[in-house]
């Protein structure tokens, strides 16, 4: 327990400082690539903090654990926006309400986002995740990204400027810092919990999928507190449609992935609607409804545990 609880700690200190080092390397390469700071963190950043989620869905695909695989990216893309976009939102709602930086490019992902979530739905729809989805997915996932890197393209990210190489260097060492500082905490936390008798399932269902967020959630809170919402909020949209088209596309590809119940699927999409309303109001509204969002994803999870 007191190795486990050290290890918890770094990996804290990891995630802080790695997102650090990450959001500033972002934020140069922006300017680098004379591209908005949303783009990138729709892009590089986006990709790179969803990286556990690929790790974890693709190794539990190949082991025939396809259960593991498909709630790791669903409750991941539910907690990326009904925990870690809200709280975002909370803290600095002009940085992603309706006064905040980057509206424009902000609605454009957004909307992207939702087309990827309506994609990967429709193939849901049939069952089973198979050849035909993963091809489709993984096209449909290359169409986005070209669409959003054509139209990010000239929107240089406004106060930030490239530091060369420099920025390169920060954005992989901050990278890799978070990373293995999201392995040291969902091992630590693992063990806890195992240590204090709580069951494997409840483990699984919150544990793997927030712990896998967990890049996310240390990126994006440090952007959103360096004044960088683009970067925070492109984050969480490029992420939850990495998890959905490439990590599950990439996935049915190795083997099929039974969907089953429809039930967790439908409630991903209808937390990915309700990212619509933060970027339609104010300061107090954004803030209220970020909150309700917090409430309902603690709902959420009442549910699953069978608390209610």
């Amino acid at each position: 327990m007191i190795i486990e609880g050290i290890l918890f700690l770094v990996g804290i200190a990891l995630l802080v400082k790695g997102a650090d080092f990450f959001v500033g390397g972002g934020s140069g390469l922006a300017a680098r690539f004379g591209v908005s700071a949303a783009t990138v963190g729709f892009t590089v950043i986006a990709f790179g903090t969803s990286l556990p989620e690929f790790v974890v869905s693709v190794n539990a695909v190949a082991a025939d654990d396809a259960g593991i695989a498909l709630g790791n990216v669903l409750g991941s893309n539910i907690a990326n926006i009904a925990l870690v976009l809200a709280l975002c939102a909370f803290i600095r709602p002009q940085l992603v309400g309706r006064n905040g930086d980057g509206h424009n490019s902000t609605l454009w992902e957004t909307g992207l986002m939702l087309a990827a979530t309506a994609v990967f739905v429709l193939f849901a729809l049939r069952g089973t995740l198979d050849l035909l989805a993963g091809a489709g997915m993984l096209i449909a996932f290359a169409v986005i990204l070209a669409l959003l890197w054509r139209h990010g393209k000239g929107e240089e990210a406004s106060g930030v400027e490239s530091h060369g190489n420099r920025d390169v260097l920060l954005t992989i060492a901050g990278l890799a810092a978070v990373i293995i500082g999201a392995q040291f905490v969902v091992n630590g936390a693992v063990a806890i919990a195992g240590a204090l008798g709580v069951p494997t399932l409840v483990i699984g269902l919150s544990i793997v999928a927030v712990g896998t967020s967990l890049p996310e959630l240390a990126t994006s809170l440090m952007a959103i507190v360096r004044g960088e919402g683009g970067i925070s909020v492109g984050n969480i949209l490029g992420s939850n449609i990495f998890n959905l088209l490439f990590v599950m596309g990439i996935g049915a590809l190795i083997r099929p992935v039974p969907i089953g119940n429809l039930s967790d699927t439908l409630i991903t999409a209808a937390f990915a609607l309700a990212v619509v309303p933060l970027f339609m109001g104010g300061d107090r509204f954004t803030r209220a409804w970020s909150l309700l969002l917090i409430a309902a994803y603690a709902g959420y999870m009442a549910l699953i545990f069978g608390i209610v």
